[in-house]
């Protein structure tokens, strides 16, 4: 609940600009409960739980340096997309959740196999026959959260982060913490903003980052004197 303020506003905005249904919101609580990091056993992993084969159709980036699936602002676009192409596809919401869930080969064969299309009338894994339910269930809470005993203060909600963003070229391998310093904060706040690098070091290569909102001016400028001054320093 608390983390609906930071993150429903972008997928809302998402989900109307790709002409989806308002509740696919949901989805996201079902999947990852909000949280950036979230991972399954599956190798699932951010708010929208991409597998990384779909995250890369759908114009990802995953690597040993990279892994935009736990980039909010860059999957929730990738999600909507795969979301619109499973509604294309099974030619309903509901289907097209159930598709998200157990992946759309799997549910494709059952249809074929039972000989129905019909959610509900469908015998599949029995977390996907509860998984739009659940999803229902979370959009009653959500709206309603005194109804079922969430008594929440307006202060206790998370605000969505500010930031501002970059764009530079690393012509070599680059220290994180150099980006760190020049836009003025420190190592932990420009991991927190860019959950999607992995590591201690930028690969070289174009970048675009998000760095504290009063840190862009003038970073490009810092960035490189102190990359000068660490590669002077390593030789």
């Amino acid at each position: 609940l608390k983390r609906t303020t930071r993150f429903f506003p972008t997928i809302e905005r998402v989900l109307s600009e790709n002409g989806l249904p308002g509740d696919i919101k949901y989805l996201a609580i079902a999947e990852s409960a909000l949280r950036i990091h979230a991972g399954s056993s599956k190798g699932a992993m951010g708010v929208w739980q991409l597998m990384p084969q779909t995250a890369r159709k759908y114009g990802l980036t995953v690597n040993g340096h990279v892994d935009e699936r736990r980039s909010f602002q860059l999957s929730t676009p990738a999600a909507a997309s795969y979301l619109k192409d499973l509604y294309s596809r099974f030619g309903s919401w509901s289907l097209a959740l159930a598709a998200y869930n157990m992946g759309e080969e799997g549910l494709a064969a059952e249809i074929l196999e039972q000989a129905v299309s019909d959610y509900y009338r469908l015998y599949l894994p029995l977390e996907t026959q509860r998984f739009v339910f659940r999803i229902l269930a979370i959009k009653c809470i959500v709206e309603n959260p005194q109804r079922y005993g969430f008594f929440m203060d307006p202060d206790e909600f998370y605000p969505p982060r500010a930031f501002a963003t970059v764009q530079f070229d690393a012509l070599t391998e680059l220290p994180l913490r150099l980006v760190a310093e020049a836009s003025g904060t420190v190592f932990k706040t420009i991991k927190d903003l860019n959950p999607h690098i992995r590591g201690y070091y930028l690969a070289a290569g174009s970048h675009r980052l998000n760095v504290p909102p009063d840190g862009g001016a003038g970073f490009d400028k810092r960035l490189l004197a102190l990359a000068a001054s660490d590669a002077q320093t390593r030789d």
